[in-house]
């Protein structure tokens, strides 16, 4: 599943922005403060409403009024246009729209609507529209495209109008179009590693996937290791590559019933438990973990991957991203590193520019002058540094 387009509107700082055309990765530059963490936030948001409901996920927040764009009275609003692949072939176009208001000091959802068409002129099919908790979806996804066939509604009603759709309704589980866009909120990821909990012993039990904070690191290492030789090896393989010394990595069992990592450098004998090991060496050590995940998230936000990291390892950081997003997931990443922008492409850099309270997001491919220095051998990242990207930097 890949998103093609993401409108929001009145969210914190966004009072008004559409990305269009987003390619499999996306990198996000900006000034503290612009909206870079506030843009992952949504995703944030929208899976913590359909885990509770839109009252919790706005609390969380610190409610509707401190959520809601500044002195702004419309509705909080978000449209999000994705396409599933099966087998190398696009899907249609998928729309999903949110629109949540308060009436009486209360949140509710004022609309939401999923709807698709087959080809750019194919009949436009709403699979759900509920409106203040009450709407219909169809019965009949699988007659969708076929000639004469008219969708099939059924009337439903929530228990409560600030409950999403897509979660109320289970029977929905069964329509790929809902479940597709299901599974990206409830299997999106976004890095907030942590070098100290990721130094720390585990109790044994199994973790098949990194945390946020990377707790689990020598878990999941033990996990691949087991159940995935061949991704551990070339694990390994890169590891090798990228920290001089480095020729193995373990999880091992200590006698107290606790996993711990360690690691072998060729110029000692005895191996480095993880929390002797360099910041930067566990880090890159986690992202190769993360990135070679065999259960690839949707989704998958990292926010400063430079952090830890000599700049020489940037480059091939960014290929491994590009990579994984490659492999039917997306990546969004935000940085403040001109090394690792250095390794982009031209259509994977946007820009967010705060004025006035609000932010706006500008893409490098759609500025004429970028583009043709880029074309002459400019690298971005020193475009940028050169004050190219008008209004991504603090002043």
């Amino acid at each position: 599943m890949k998103i093609e387009t993401l409108k929001i509107k009145n969210y914190k700082v966004f009072k008004d922005i559409e990305i269009k055309d987003m390619p499999s990765m996306c990198v996000f530059l900006g000034a503290n403060g612009s909206g870079k963490s506030t843009l992952f936030d949504v995703f944030s948001f929208l899976s913590d409403a359909l885990k509770d409901n839109v009252t919790i996920a706005l609390n969380k927040r610190g409610g509707y009024k401190e959520v809601i764009s500044r002195e702004q009275t419309g509705d909080i609003e978000f449209e999000i246009k994705f396409r599933n692949e099966d087998d190398g072939k696009r899907g249609p176009l998928t729309t999903y729209t949110l629109k949540i208001g308060i009436e009486r000091n209360v949140p509710i959802i004022k609309k939401e609507i999923l709807r698709y068409r087959r080809g750019s002129y194919g009949k436009l099919w709403h699979f759900l529209d509920f409106t203040k908790g009450t709407g219909w979806g169809i019965i009949n996804e699988s007659d969708y495209g076929k000639e004469g066939i008219e969708e099939k509604r059924e009337e439903q009603k929530l228990s409560s109008p600030d409950i999403l759709a897509i979660k109320g309704l289970g029977q929905f589980q069964k329509f790929k179009a809902i479940s597709t866009f299901r599974e990206l909120l409830e299997n999106w990821y976004i890095s907030n590693f942590n070098i100290q909990a990721s130094k720390r012993t585990q109790d044994i039990g199994i973790s098949e996937h990194l945390s946020t904070e990377g707790e689990n690191l020598s878990r999941v290492t033990q996990f691949i290791h087991t159940n995935h030789p061949d991704i551990f090896n070339n694990i390994l393989k890169n590891i090798k590559e990228r920290v001089p010394g480095v020729i193995n990595v373990e999880a091992k069992e200590t006698e107290d019933g606790r996993i711990v990592l360690k690691f072998h450098n060729e110029d000692f004998k005895d191996p480095f438990m993880a929390r002797y090991v360099s910041d930067g060496t566990l880090k890159m050590f986690a992202y190769l973990i993360l990135l070679n995940d065999p259960k690839p998230y949707q989704l998958l936000s990292i926010e400063e991957p430079e952090n830890f990291l000599h700049p020489a390892l940037l480059v091939e950081l960014a290929e491994e991203f590009r990579m994984y997003g490659n492999r039917k997931s997306q990546v969004f990443i935000s940085t403040h590193s001109p090394d690792f922008v250095n390794a982009i492409k031209l259509e994977e850099l946007f820009w967010l520019i705060k004025e006035n309270g609000f932010t706006t997001i500008k893409r490098a491919k759609e500025d004429p002058l970028i583009k043709k220095l880029c074309e002459a051998g400019d690298k971005l990242g020193s475009l940028w540094t050169q004050n190219y990207l008008s209004g991504s930097g603090p002043r």
